[in-house]
């Protein structure tokens, strides 16, 4: 988790440097797919670690979220040769709410993709997953 919070900084502050604040669109589209990436690179406590309130489940519960994020990894892998690539298509933040629609592109291995959509919520200034 601290990784990514790592990164997080690391984004804002590179673009902090050149002069723009990102949107809290471009952040949480960023964190997303961050946290897709991690699940592509077989990370799957990352990526688990991205959800709201990951920290607050039990165990048992961590570690069928776990299975679920390797399981999905390898049906990808059976029916398009795994995910690729992860692209961001969109992101709609509502400042209000701290709440945000993030819209990848999962790149999959035999060239065709999917666009899913991942609701994210702002938490003490960390995006997470819904």
């Amino acid at each position: 988790m601290k990784r990514i919070y790592l990164f997080i900084i690391g984004f804002c502050t590179l673009c902090w440097a050149c002069g723009s604040e990102p949107s809290a669109g471009e952040v949480a589209a960023q964190t997303a797919k961050a946290y897709y990436e991690a699940l592509i690179m077989g990370h799957y406590d990352r990526f688990v670690d991205g959800r709201y309130r990951s920290d607050s489940i039990p165990e048992s519960y961590r570690e069928q979220l776990l299975a679920n994020a390797k399981m999905f990894m390898g049906e990808q892998q059976d029916k398009h040769r795994g995910i690729s690539e992860v692209r961001v298509a969109n992101a709609q933040a509502d400042t209000a709410s701290h709440s945000a629609q993030v819209f990848l592109i999962l790149v999959y291995g035999d060239k065709t993709s999917e666009e899913v959509v991942v609701p994210m919520l702002e938490h003490r200034g960390v995006w997470y997953m819904k």
